[in-house]
């Protein structure tokens, strides 16, 4: 009889989480059906699903079928902790038939009544997306047909939830991105600017991005940078290194005193974070340019009737070490009238099977001291061309046209 009841539970199961009519669902409608499905299948009082958090380190309830204060209280497990939290560690099915503050961290469970309790683990492309699990106010052992049927609900909603998660992401980092580039570039006599920002075909939008901005004293402010990842959590931090670095370049003068200083917060404040970045000052009124360089590639500098050259600069590490503001360098740079400055981040000149050093001597040869924004116009179409770049892309060109 249970045998055949497990059977049962099985095929129902399989024609629950195979519905077609699923896929017109939003997370939280299918959420909602699969969850009244799965407590009415499993004869269960209770179905929760809990969430990974963005840290990684906490389960959140999401949703649930008869026992809603998880979801109004804002539950939240640690992952290693309790029931939940150990489902979440070993990535496995756990089930106890004893629920009391020795077995679980949520006392809504045990306030319930709850005596036995089935948890497996939500895991879509090789990542932990959460823990779902049912629950009886009855005593009850549940056989290795219904732990294998409930991981069958599971791995459904996983890739739900991946996929909504994903796709959440990339929205949320390409409204980021966008919000936080230059909505227009400075308008100053004698000087000219522009710039391009593409993302990447494969990575999506990430951590790359410039800013140009104006600064007292006939000063302008231009930065290149890349933080290490993509998606929405490079984009963050991306965000929060641009902000910080405007409020120093307000304080300080040197360029390599605020990548000092950006280096300290991002070492303390941005914990297993790595970033590249290249920020100048052209002073309008002598025409010169100063530059700093953390792990970034070189601008590349052209000058009328020369031949054009990357700047001759010391390159630091990347922000991220705490080096304080000693351990930057800065250096001058002429900018006679007609030079074109080219920053860009690695995604232009980095191409799978070709070698750095060739993509970056290809940009040397086609920078020329022209208008930017013809100059951008022919670097777009030479670097990349009719063939999407894999990683971001970021470009600003300057001329001095005086």
């Amino acid at each position: 009889m249970a045998e055949n009841r497990s059977s049962s539970i099985r095929q129902h199961v399989l024609d629950a989480v195979t519905d077609g009519t699923l896929k017109q669902l939003d997370l939280d409608k299918l959420l909602e059906v699969l969850l009244e499905r799965s407590r009415e299948l499993f004869a269960a009082d209770t179905v929760t699903v809990l969430l990974v958090d963005r840290s990684g380190v906490q389960l959140v309830a999401r949703a649930t079928s008869g026992l809603e204060e998880e979801v109004f209280q804002g539950v939240r497990v640690p992952v290693g902790k309790g029931f939940a939290g150990r489902v979440a560690q070993l990535r496995e099915p756990v089930q106890i038939e004893r629920v009391d503050p020795s077995t679980v961290v949520n006392p809504l469970l045990w306030e319930h009544g709850l005596h036995a309790l089935l948890g497996v683990p939500m895991i879509a492309q090789g990542e932990l997306t959460g823990v779902l699990h049912v629950g009886t106010t009855a005593s009850r052992r549940f056989t290795d047909e219904e732990v294998d049927a409930l991981q069958l609900v599971a791995d459904r909603l996983a890739v739900a939830v991946y996929v909504d998660r994903t796709r959440s992401e990339r929205a949320a980092a390409t409204m980021l991105q966008e919000s936080l580039l230059p909505s227009r570039l400075p308008s100053t006599d004698g000087w000219e600017l522009a710039a391009r920002y593409v993302p990447g075909a494969e990575s999506g939008v990430g951590g790359d991005w410039y800013d140009v901005f104006e600064l007292p004293g006939d000063r302008i402010g231009v930065v290149i940078g890349d933080v290490v990842g993509n998606g929405l959590r490079a984009a963050v931090v991306m965000g929060r290194l641009r902000s910080a670095l405007r409020a120093y370049a307000l304080e300080y003068l040197d360029p390599a005193q605020v990548l000092g200083k950006l280096d300290r917060k991002a070492s303390y404040f941005e914990t297993n974070t790595m970033a590249t970045v290249a920020y100048a000052i052209i002073d309008t009124a002598t025409h010169r340019m100063s530059l700093a360089v953390a792990g970034h590639l070189l601008p590349v500098l052209a000058v009328p009737g020369e031949e054009a050259r990357f700047v001759s600069a010391p390159i630091g590490p990347p922000i991220g070490f705490d080096l304080g503001t000693t351990g930057r360098r800065s250096i001058g740079v002429d900018v006679p009238p007609g030079t074109l400055i080219a920053l860009y981040t690695d995604g232009l000149v980095e191409r799978r099977g070709q070698d750095l050093d060739d993509g970056l001597e290809m940009l040397r040869r086609t920078v020329s001291p022209m208008e930017p924004e013809a100059a951008c116009i022919r670097i777009m179409a030479t670097m990349v061309g009719d063939q999407p770049a894999t990683d971001d892309v970021a470009l600003v060109a300057i001329r001095h046209s005086d």
